[in-house]
C-alpha cells in the first residue's frame, strides 16, 4: 500500500496531479480543499495517500492533512459511497463542517455537494453518527449536547431551513431540555 507520496509536483489538472518521485510519475487524485494549498509547479509536494484497488484499475488518492484522509476512509467505507463520491464531499466542504454537518445531523449541507441526493445524504448522516461527528466534532471546535441536536431536528421535521433553525437555536441557551428548547425557538421563530 502506497500511504506517503513526496516528489515534485509536475502538473496539476483538477483534481489530478503528476508528482515526481525520483523519476517515477504518480498521477493522484485530490479534494480541492488539498488542491488548493498545493505549491506551484516544479516545487516539492509531499502527500498522504490511499490506493484504491478496483478490478479495472488502481487509483492513487491524495490528501494535505491526515483528518481529511482519515476522513476520506470513513467515508468509502459506506455501503454506495465509492471513491470518487468521498473526493466530491471532501472537495465541497471541510472536514470540520463534514463533522459539524454529522454532528448536528444536518442533511441540508450535504445536499448542496454535487452528487449528493436527500437520500444519500441521509445514510451518509446515519453511518457517520458515532464515527466522524463525535471525533472530528472536538476538531471542528463544535461542542452540542444531545438536546441541542434534538432541537434543532425538531426544527426542521416542522418545515424550518437550516438557517431559520440555527438562528433560533441561538434564542435557546445551551442548559435547556429538549421540550423548553423547541417552545423558546418556536417562540424566537414567530418572532422573526
Amino acid at each position: 500500500m502506497i500511504g506517503r507520496l513526496s516528489g515534485i509536483l509536475l502538473e496539476k489538472l483538477p483534481p489530478n496531479l503528476l508528482v515526481d518521485c525520483q523519476g517515477v510519475g504518480y498521477e493522484v487524485a485530490v479534494p480541492m480543499s488539498t488542491y488548493y494549498n498545493l505549491p506551484a509547479l516544479g516545487e516539492k509536494v509531499t502527500l498522504l495517500t490511499h490506493l484504491a484497488i478496483r478490478e479495472d484499475a488502481h487509483i492513487l488518492f491524495g490528501f494535505g492533512t491526515a483528518e481529511e484522509r482519515n476522513t476520506f476512509k470513513e467515508l468509502i467505507k459506506i455501503s454506495g459511497v465509492g471513491a470518487r463520491t468521498a473526493l466530491s464531499i471532501l472537495s465541497g466542504m471541510s472536514v470540520a463542517d463534514l463533522a459539524q454537518a454529522v454532528t448536528l445531523q444536518e442533511a441540508g449541507r450535504l445536499t448542496r455537494v454535487p452528487g449528493i441526493g436527500k437520500k444519500t445524504a441521509e445514510r451518509l448522516l446515519l453511518e457517520l453518527k458515532g464515527k466522524l461527528g463525535a471525533d472530528l466534532g472536538a476538531v471542528a471546535g463544535v461542542v452540542h449536547s444531545d438536546a441541542s441536536a434534538d432541537i434543532l431536528n425538531a426544527l426542521l421535521a416542522l418545515g424550518y431551513s437550516d438557517k431559520e433553525a440555527t438562528l433560533a437555536m441561538k434564542q435557546v441557551p445551551k442548559d435547556s431540555t429538549v421540550s423548553d428548547g423547541i417552545k423558546l425557538a418556536l417562540k424566537a421563530l414567530s418572532k422573526g
